[in-house]
């Protein structure tokens, strides 16, 4: 075998020794599963491949993965991913956080990586509530949401990560959820091609401390009549018979509609290469939460240089304009003094 041909591998490769430590029924085992099973179809190297976390129950991620990875600390996946990505091209870098880990304290982090589109692919689990430190109410949280840290209900307005990832005008956001492996697989698939910063949202579901937080909308029987499913180029309708549609009215509003009461004509049709984010953005906003139908799939898919491809452009071209750099020369330049 070459030294580029990539080994063939199958899920049990990609699995490590470490015995999965989440509670049982945790939405997290279906998306471990997911990734475990796409890996081999990526034709990716086990050892140019990292996950990085930051804290939470999603972030024991890296442990069961039979790759690089670092579990490192709380709200800072976005930042250790982002520095590996530019300084390691050759990596295949996946950063798998929480909503509180990466919508809390780790903000910052995910707007920036997203606004330079760092070339990395984001798993965000949302599970509405923060479930490592015993449910506690989390950026996601829906309003008058009573957890252990809110015993009279939230009165914090919940960020909506797909609009976020928007407004920070990410080249690639989708979301799926924990009940649909096929589609989180494709949707991982597509996040990982793009050449950029892939954003995924995961409605995923806390059994413990947050159960059935999704149901409404990913439950079998609720599902055609709850999901939209967003395909590029395709009219945006869904339902058990595809009876309902998304129209943008005169006022610039998304809103569902019969088809038969408007005509098929005037059915949106999903654009996800427009570069303009805002059609996207309305998507965002169908839904105010996961009890009204809700857009599923890929929202934007742009393309635009990444980060480190430009940063690294400009070392290159310093170093053929200026030539060798020299390290006493840098250390002794400016002001410098003797004790």
């Amino acid at each position: 075998m070459s030294q580029t041909e990539v080994p063939l591998t199958t899920k049990k490769d990609w699995a490590s020794d470490q015995e999965v430590r989440w509670c049982p029924g945790c939405g997290d085992y279906s998306i471990l599963t997911a990734v475990q099973m796409l890996m081999p179809e990526l034709g990716l190297r086990r050892e140019k491949t990292v996950f990085i976390s930051g804290i939470g129950c999603s972030s024991r991620f890296p442990y069961y993965m039979n790759t690089y990875g670092l579990h490192s600390i709380h709200g800072r996946a976005l930042a250790m991913a982002s520095g590996l990505a530019v300084s390691r091209p050759d990596l295949d870098v996946w950063v798998v956080t929480g909503d509180g880990d990466a919508l809390s304290i780790g903000g910052n982090h995910l707007i920036h990586a997203l606004r330079r589109n760092v070339n990395l692919t984001v798993l965000l689990f949302n599970n509405q509530i923060y479930g490592l430190t015993k449910g506690q109410y989390s950026p996601t949280s829906e309003e008058g949401k009573v957890t252990k840290s809110t015993p009279f209900g939230s009165v914090d307005h919940p960020f909506n990560p797909v609009a976020l990832a928007l407004g920070a005008e990410a080249t690639f956001v989708a979301r799926t959820h924990d009940l649909d492996r096929a589609h989180m697989m494709q949707t991982f698939r597509r996040a990982h091609d793009h050449l950029g910063a892939g954003f995924v949202e995961i409605y995923q579901n806390c059994n413990v401390f947050n159960d059935g937080a999704f149901d409404k909308i990913t439950g079998r029987e609720a599902r055609a009549q709850m999901l939209i499913p967003l395909v590029h180029g395709q009219p945006v309708r869904f339902g058990a018979d595809n009876e309902l549609g998304v129209v943008v009215d005169a006022q610039g509003q998304a809103r569902i509609v019969a088809v038969a009461d408007v005509g098929e004509d005037a059915i949106l049709v999903h654009d996800e290469r427009r570069d303009d984010p805002g059609l996207a953005f309305l998507l965002s906003h169908l839904a105010r939460g996961p009890s009204e139908p809700t857009p599923i799939g890929v929202f934007r898919a742009v393309e635009r240089p990444h980060y480190g491809a430009l940063l690294n452009h400009q070392v290159v071209a310093a170093a053929e304009r200026q030539g060798p750099g020299n390290l006493a020369d840098l250390l002794a330049s400016g002001t410098t003094w003797q004790a």
